[in-house]
């Protein structure tokens, strides 16, 4: 599978500041609460015919990210080089008759949870992201941690510190998914035996 990413469309053209939303305000509600309320927000208002079934719909502190799956322009005999072609040119179909209906969406949600909205497709062998978001991130490391951003630097794996240090995020990502998700699940639990306590409203 390939992905492609575009640059941000004018929604979600720039990133709130570390605790703040756009207008800075205090920071959004967080936890397996806040993105419950954000899918069944999203999966009310879509149209039924954009996708062949419910997007995916990841959130975080900063971003609500969106990404569906449109139908297969598969055909008998196709190459994959084919396949590719037809599925990129799907999904630049559907990105240009939905911009408006997205564009508003993308606002309403953005005011009413305080979080940037990104949308993404996929089709066939491709997945493409309409929009992004870089969200900085502080951090303080000791010289041994350090140093392990300078190897990948001087290595020419990272251009950067700051490169190197994603560069070992979605390192992390990719070879610890499973135990990611377990994590996630767990967090998702506390949420919901935290909101069932006295003290829930």
């Amino acid at each position: 599978m390939s992905t492609r990413q575009e640059d941000p469309e004018a929604a979600t053209a720039a990133a709130p500041g570390p605790g703040e939303d756009a207008s800075g305000d205090a920071a959004p509600d967080r936890g397996a609460g806040a993105a419950a309320k954000v899918g069944a927000w999203f999966v009310g208002r879509l149209p039924a015919g954009w996708f062949t079934a419910a997007p995916d719909i990841q959130v975080d502190r900063e971003e609500i990210t969106i990404v569906g799956v449109l139908a297969d322009p598969a055909a008998a005999g196709d190459s994959d080089a084919e396949l590719a072609v037809a599925a990129a040119g799907r999904i630049r179909r559907f990105r240009e008759e939905t911009r408006s209906r997205r564009v508003e969406l993308a606002r309403e949600a953005e005011h009413r949870f305080r979080r940037r909205v990104s949308w993404g497709v996929t089709c066939g062998p491709v997945t493409e992201m309409f929009t992004t978001l870089s969200v900085p991130v502080m951090t303080r490391l000791r010289q041994s941690e350090r140093r392990v951003l300078d190897t990948l630097v001087d290595a020419g794996v990272a251009r950067s510190r700051s490169d190197a240090l994603a560069w070992c995020v979605r390192l992390t990502g990719e070879n610890a998914d499973a135990w990611l998700s377990r994590l996630r699940a767990a967090l998702r639990h506390v949420e919901e035996v935290r909101e069932q306590g006295p003290g829930a409203r």
